[in-house]
């Protein structure tokens, strides 16, 4: 019987923080464990620790896991929780995705200063962002707007748009509803038209690959309709070879034993891009996102990732 708290790492941000915590409570229901059973450790990422630059600038996915990862492989945590969609593709030698919480919303929210929407923003305002997709995407609508880079916590954003550094600036709506700060929200973007990163809203916990009694522990809070779903995203992304170099959005929803997937790979100014949707079975869903990824990449050529790369 397992006497020593289990260590779940974890960035420290509010957003991380609040992640753990869900996953925390989540084990301690279904398990019936009090809360000293579970010791929150946290940590600082490079994604953390450098903000004047973009993701891409400064190595892309991975950023944000790799100090957490290293002590797992290390053994000094049990497992850590992350943000799907922070994930690289490839994980490091004996780790691995071992669980995911129930997925939140997949959408992206606008919170506008200078109106509510971002096709009623005025000609040449100025967009903050720090995904190359939702830059993209921004572009592709409203090709006038000027796109900065804006990075840093969903609180410092927040506040920078109010010090009107920005006109509007874009976050995931399941940051905000876990953060209690859906007020701020002025519009809701629709997946057809305005893709969600591949994973978004979804929480994951990695651990070690042959930790039975970390297995069993996570079992029963492991949702299979959002593992489902993000490992055909996964799929889709590994098989564009997608990193925060590259503007992809795709997301996948299940429907029975069926699951849909729509994704699209675009130009970083928004003018370019290649779409795929596709369906097929559940226990199919990595398989169905990779040939997505493939069939995209085959139609798009070399040449489109050589000319922005």
């Amino acid at each position: 019987m397992q006497t020593k708290p289990f260590r779940i790492g974890t960035r420290g941000s509010p957003l991380a923080l609040a992640q753990a915590h869900e996953a925390r409570d989540r084990l301690m229901a279904a398990h019936h464990l009090p809360e000293d059973m579970f010791e929150i450790v946290v940590l600082t990422t490079k994604g953390d620790r450098i903000t004047d630059r973009s993701l891409a600038e400064i190595g892309g996915k991975g950023l944000f896991t790799e100090e957490l990862e290293q002590k797992l492989t290390a053994g000094e945590l049990d497992f850590a929780v992350h943000s799907a969609k922070d994930m690289a593709t490839k994980l490091p030698e004996g780790l691995y995705l071992s669980a995911y919480l129930p997925r939140e919303d997949i959408r992206d929210a606008v919170i506008g200063r200078t109106a509510r929407k971002l096709i009623d923003l005025p000609h040449g305002a100025t967009v903050g962002s720090s995904s190359l997709r939702r830059q993209a995407l921004i572009r592709r609508m409203r090709p006038d707007i000027n796109v900065i880079t804006f990075r840093g916590l969903v609180e410092t954003r927040l506040r920078k748009l109010e010090e009107g550094e920005v006109d509007a600036t874009l976050l995931a709506l399941a940051g905000l509803k876990r953060l209690g700060k859906v007020d701020v929200l002025t519009d809701i973007l629709d997946p057809d038209t305005f893709p969600p990163a591949p994973a978004q809203g979804a929480i994951c916990i990695e651990s070690r690959i042959g930790d039975a009694r970390v297995d069993d522990l996570l079992a029963p809070v492991n949702d299979i309709t959002t593992f489902d779903t993000v490992s055909c995203e996964r799929a889709f992304l590994a098989a564009l070879d997608g990193s925060c170099r590259t503007p992809i959005g795709g997301y996948a929803v299940c429907e029975g034993d069926l699951i849909r997937f729509s994704g699209l790979i675009i130009t970083p100014d928004g003018r370019s891009q290649h779409a795929v949707t596709t369906d097929g079975h559940r226990r199919d869903a990595a398989a169905l996102g990779t040939r997505a990824g493939q069939d995209v990449r085959a139609r798009a050529g070399s040449a489109f990732f050589d000319d922005w790369h």
